[in-house]
């Protein structure tokens, strides 16, 4: 589980990201608002955690531009700001959890747990992925496009669920190489232009409505256009 962790005060930063690690996460610890921004264009968070008074940009509009962006990754606000309107600022701005400082690493946890067993329930449930007519089923591995069953091989289907789980979200090469071949950035290998020629090729070749997009020097993305 890789978590996205966003705090200016670098030993209690250090301090949470070490009792993270221990209880076996992964953690990108970032000092400012503007890194952390970065970091989640290049990466897939299962959690993120975001103090509010962050350098450059503070965490209320950090949760609204993630929250804006993906729908489902669990956000938990980690601050010193008590008062009830922060609270409700907090929600407001999309975040499922809120822990005032001081608070200790055993229940920040017992916190992240039981947003991630909210978080794996709901995508049990949710396993049939849709845009316009293309659907994708994770549990029978279908594709179907107007109704017809579209083959693809593992890899194939692997990328396109990426593309359709973002919903709209630009995924960088570094992004979908990582996801779904499990390698790091290489500027030598054009996997990713590739597989997205075939897909291309299988699901928007015979229609007039393109749903598999690129957004030049970013990435790819998936969104129904005319």
């Amino acid at each position: 589980m890789r978590i996205l962790y966003a705090e200016d005060e670098v030993q209690l930063a250090k301090t949470v990201q070490e009792g993270l690690v221990n209880a076996g996460y992964e953690v990108d610890l970032v000092f400012d608002g503007s890194m952390a921004e970065r970091l989640f264009e290049r990466h897939t968070y299962e959690c993120i955690l975001l103090d509010i008074n962050l350098p450059l940009k503070n965490g209320f509009e950090l949760c609204k531009s993630f929250r804006s962006k993906d729908s489902r990754v669990p956000i938990i606000m980690l601050t010193a700001l008590g008062d009830v309107e922060d609270k409700q600022e907090a929600f407001s701005s999309g975040s499922d959890d809120y822990l005032v400082k001081p608070f200790h690493i055993k229940e920040l946890l017992l916190r992240i747990k039981a947003l991630q067993r909210r978080l794996q329930h709901k995508e049990t449930i949710a396993h049939e992925l849709q845009i316009a007519d293309l659907t994708l089923d994770s549990e029978k591995k279908e594709v179907r496009r107007a109704g017809k069953l579209i083959k693809l091989s593992a890899k194939e289907f692997l990328l396109l669920e990426v593309l359709m789980r973002a919903k709209g979200r630009v995924l960088s090469k570094a992004h979908l190489l990582e996801e779904v071949w499990g390698i790091d950035y290489d500027t030598g290998t054009n996997q990713v232009e590739v597989y997205i020629n075939f897909l291309r090729s299988k699901i928007d070749k015979q229609s007039n409505i393109k749903l598999i997009h690129t957004k030049q020097g970013f990435g790819y993305f998936m969104k129904e256009e005319l």
